[in-house]
């Protein structure tokens, strides 16, 4: 059973927002708050990025960037995976059609 939504507050940088969230699902969110905080914080000391608004759409680019990556190489993990097994099917079939021989 899902429960109902309840509200939590998170701080990015020292603005407070208050967001309603499953219960279940608000130390995800205060993880994700603190990531993006985090990910803020780093480009406002940079100092070549000026206004909140910016900083959080430049924090989610690279945030978004950080994903694709993540998703590619684990494409390219996978994409590796299915090739050594199929090699090794070919193996065994190799040695089975030998041992029939």
């Amino acid at each position: 059973m899902i429960e109902n939504p309840s509200t939590t507050s998170v701080k990015i940088l020292d603005k407070e927002y208050r967001i309603s969230c499953p219960r279940e699902e608000e130390a995800s969110l205060h993880k994700a708050a603190h990531y993006l905080h985090d990910k803020m914080k780093e480009i406002k000391s940079g100092g070549k990025v000026i206004g909140l608004e910016r900083i959080a759409v430049m924090a989610a680019l690279n945030m978004s960037y950080e994903l694709m990556q993540m998703k590619d190489s684990q494409f390219e993990n996978n994409t590796d995976a299915q090739q050594q097994i199929q090699d090794m099917m070919g193996k065994l079939d190799q040695a089975l059609t030998n041992l029939d021989s």
